[in-house]
């Protein structure tokens, strides 16, 4: 797992470009699982590979741990939100790392305006057959991982009216968001090929896709969520996902159907699980449908049951998955901490809150 922090002032919370801790970041000199991201007032921590939900609770609380240990000698923390609530892209600069240079040049101001923070899942497959054959079967899913995870409801200082409005800021990149259906890893090839003659990808590395094949591991990638702050909610992310694999893996081994989804209707979906998370209806990733987002999400864990009971995981996700439709997600609690006290700091001090509490 790989999460992605905002470094903000430890009093203040006002974002902290601190070109002594970029450097270092830069250099490798945090510890092995804290790096540099694209901008400069941001870091990433990454686990190792984690075969239990308590492995995976233990390694994401030891990184938040060491990355805030980090920020602190530089009179800061880390901010575990999506967006920050009040702070402005050019209040950071870019990342002095060859490839990040590289995305400047190509891409502008996009890369420079980067102020997003996301939670990435590694889930291993044996090949990339595999990987694109769950792929495939798992886009219809997509949003509803993501309604369950949204951590951005204020960008530089204004009420966006969206649960994950980094998912709308991403968008502008072409080669963001949900994954066509591609059928084979020779099919997947292709398209990078093609993207790549286009301009607009070297790499996998350059598909921000909501999930793709991993370039550095044999796994399936998840990148649709929002940071969480609380470590229940990345926890549940984790073991949604890799549910997920193992279930779709065995239906694609059995030869099952893809579900054929439109490409526009997909899109929708997404949209309408960024704009308000749990709060109101999703798209039933079955038939297209507006339903109650509680209803679509126990959907999902209905899905999933046997092998989260196979996995001795249900009871664990099952209340985990109760806690966000009671309690909502991040971006409901930040709202509520602004109307409370009409203070966008407020907002962020509610995300240090929710960290702490797990």
């Amino acid at each position: 797992m790989e999460q992605e922090f905002h470094v903000v002032d430890a009093v203040s919370l006002r974002l902290l470009d601190s070109s002594p801790l970029n450097a270092e970041a830069l250099a490798g000199r945090l510890g092995p699982g804290i790096t540099a991201e694209i901008a400069s007032a941001q870091l990433e921590t990454a686990t190792g590979i984690c075969r239990t939900l308590g492995q995976v609770r233990a390694e994401v609380v030891a990184g938040r741990r060491e990355a805030a240990a980090a920020a602190a000698r530089y009179d800061a923390t880390i901010l575990p939100a999506a967006t920050h609530p009040f702070a402005r892209w050019d209040e950071q600069h870019l990342t002095l790392r060859p490839r990040y240079v590289g995305l400047l040049e190509r891409w502008g101001l996009l890369a420079l305006q980067q102020n997003i923070c996301g939670c990435h899942v590694h889930v291993g497959v044996p090949s990339l057959q595999e990987a694109v054959q769950v792929l495939d079967r798992v886009r219809p899913w997509l949003p509803v991982l993501l309604a369950l995870t949204g951590s951005s409801p204020f960008h530089e200082g204004s009420d966006t009216g969206y649960d994950s409005y980094r998912t709308e800021w991403f968008a502008r990149w072409p080669c963001t968001g949900p994954p066509e259906e591609l059928g084979s890893a020779q099919a997947f090839d292709t398209l990078l090929a093609d993207l790549r003659r286009a301009g607009v990808a070297d790499s996998v590395a350059d598909l921000y896709w909501d999930a793709r094949p991993s370039d550095r591991f044999p796994t399936l990638e998840f990148r649709i969520a929002d940071v969480c702050p609380r470590v229940d909610d990345v926890v549940l992310h984790a073991a949604l996902c890799r549910s997920l694999v193992r279930v779709l893996s065995a239906r694609a081994v059995a030869g099952d159907p893809v579900p054929r989804v439109r490409p526009a209707v997909l899109r929708a979906a997404r949209w309408r699980a960024a704009r308000s998370g749990v709060s109101d209806v999703l798209l039933d990733p079955q038939d297209g449908a507006p339903r109650p987002a509680a209803e679509v999400v126990r959907g999902l864990l209905a899905e999933l049951r046997d092998d989260l009971e196979d996995a001795g995981e249900f009871e664990e996700v099952s209340a985990l998955v109760d806690r966000v439709l009671v309690d909502g997600t991040s971006a409901t609690r930040q709202r509520a901490a602004l109307h409370r006290s009409g203070d966008l700091v407020e907002a962020a001090r509610s995300v240090l809150r929710d960290a702490g509490r797990g």
